[in-house]
């Protein structure tokens, strides 16, 4: 329906308040009428009576019914040096009904009077005072009837209605053109971008581009600007990564066998006579299995998300020193120390291949920073247990991340800290101990190194909560 929109609305609106202010405007206007009537009414009595006292003789009756007649008056009464006098006189048709005192009514007392006229169809005989015209005496009274008052009241009022119809037609005519201009356009604009950018969002052609004049119009086109924006780069975002998934997953997929077919390569190196050959050879085939568990679990992720964890009792020292290892290897010569401060006995439940591959990340990301700085550096693995957690912690000497890294620190493609990097390690290592129950936070990063904290829960409770 017309009144359901916008527009109807607001035309109904202007009518009403219009038609509201014009009655606040009627009641005096039509109290003035009733007290300029009134008055009109003592001026011609007056006349009348002066025009008798200007001349010593009697008149007729039939004269004074003619003058009672033009005043529109029953009788007149003039006060005169402190002497009342009755100057024209006739027959009232009935008693007095009220007496009204021109002389001293406010406004409130004359709106009352005239709405009193208003209601009160019956004809009666009233009693006005006033002072004269010109200062020609000290009071004239005059009595009349309310009947052609009324009538002219009612006529008057009947004016006012048509012009203030008229003057609301144009008036919400002209507004309701304003707001179809001013609003209405603008939000069906802002509608049709937003329907357009619904059936395609990808479409960065579709994001609105701000152009009301309206501040407030133009506020909500830059909210929807900044939205659709953000929107349309989420969206590519992840269709990026559905595609790197894709092939992640194809090399994920070779290279599995590859790695399949090095291992058995591996094996045969166990029986090798040379003693250095048979000491390398369990290393290099436990760093087989684990790649080509990778593999499995890429392979694993692209169709659905990470596997859950695998808890089991594990002695966490041999499996720090084996990543302390693995980097050793891959570390630039006499730059890098690696400190290991775990407890011997310290045992923990977690699962194995998942912790090694959250302590690789964090410990290779340490060790490609240090790297870049050209500087030698330190890299520390310690770990301890609180009431109810366990916590790793994993520091180095590094420069410290950038402001971007920080804000965007666990989100894939976004929080890489180097050139070249994609920020996928904080992301898989953050996720891996959420999928444990517990969390990855960052402890420090400023100029004189970064420290991040895992901590892992004691109980299956924050575990289970996990993985719902």
């Amino acid at each position: 329906m017309f009144f359901n929109t916008l527009s109807g609305r607001f035309l109904m609106l202007t009518i009403v308040f219009i038609m509201l202010a014009e009655i606040l405007i009627f009641l005096p206007s039509i109290a003035r009428y009733r007290e300029d009537y009134l008055l009109l009414r003592l001026e011609r009595a007056q006349i009348a009576s002066l025009a008798l006292l200007a001349t010593d003789e009697m008149i007729s009756e039939d004269l004074e019914r003619e003058l009672l007649a033009n005043a529109g008056v029953f009788n007149v009464v003039l006060r005169r040096d402190e002497v009342r006098q009755l100057v024209l006189t006739s027959p009232l048709p009935a008693p007095v009904h009220a007496t009204y005192d021109l002389r001293e009514a406010g406004p409130v007392e004359l709106i009352r009077d005239a709405i009193a006229v208003l209601l009160d169809p019956e004809n009666r005989v009233i009693r006005v005072i006033g002072n004269p015209v010109q200062a020609a005496g000290l009071l004239i009274e005059v009595t009349t009837e309310t009947a052609p008052l009324r009538a002219t009241m009612i006529e008057y009022a009947g004016r006012i209605l048509i012009l203030s119809a008229i003057i609301s037609s144009v008036t919400a005519f002209l507004l309701f053109i304003a707001v179809r201009v001013l609003l209405v356009a603008p939000i069906k604009r802002v509608v049709s971008h937003m329907t357009a950018y619904a059936k395609a969002p990808e479409d960065a052609r579709l994001i609105i581009q701000p152009t009301a004049d309206v501040r407030e119009v133009r506020d909500a086109e830059l909210a929807l600007q900044s939205m659709q924006t953000q929107l349309t780069g989420a969206l590519r975002q992840k269709e990026r990564l559905a595609q790197l998934g894709g092939a992640v997953a194809k090399v994920s997929h070779d290279l599995r066998n590859i790695l399949t077919t090095a291992t058995l390569f591996a094996d045969r190196m166990e029986q090798s006579n040379d003693p250095a050959v048979a000491r390398a050879a369990p290393k290099l085939v436990n760093s087989l299995a684990r790649a080509v568990n990778l593999c499995e679990s890429t392979l694993a992720f692209g169709k659905a998300e990470e596997p859950p964890p695998r808890l089991v009792r594990l002695q966490l020292r041999p499996l720090a020193s084996d990543v302390i290892e693995s980097e050793q290897l891959a570390a630039a010569a006499d730059m890098l120390t690696f400190l290991s401060d775990v407890p011997p006995g310290l045992t923990l439940r977690a699962d194995p291949e998942q912790l090694f591959r959250v302590l690789s990340n964090l410990v290779r990301n340490a060790r490609q920073a240090i790297e870049a700085t050209g500087r030698p550096g330190t890299i520390e693995v310690s770990a301890g247990e609180d009431e109810g957690t366990w916590w790793i912690r994993v520091g180095d000497t590094g420069p410290g991340l950038p402001e971007k890294a920080r804000d965007h620190l666990f989100t894939p493609f976004q929080g890489g800290a180097r050139k070249g990097g994609f920020g996928l390690g904080l992301a898989i290592a953050a996720e891996l101990v959420r999928g444990h129950g517990g969390r990855l936070e960052l402890a420090r990063s400023d100029s004189e190194g970064t420290e991040f904290i895992i901590r892992l829960p004691k109980s299956d409770a924050e575990l289970e909560v996990a993985a719902e």
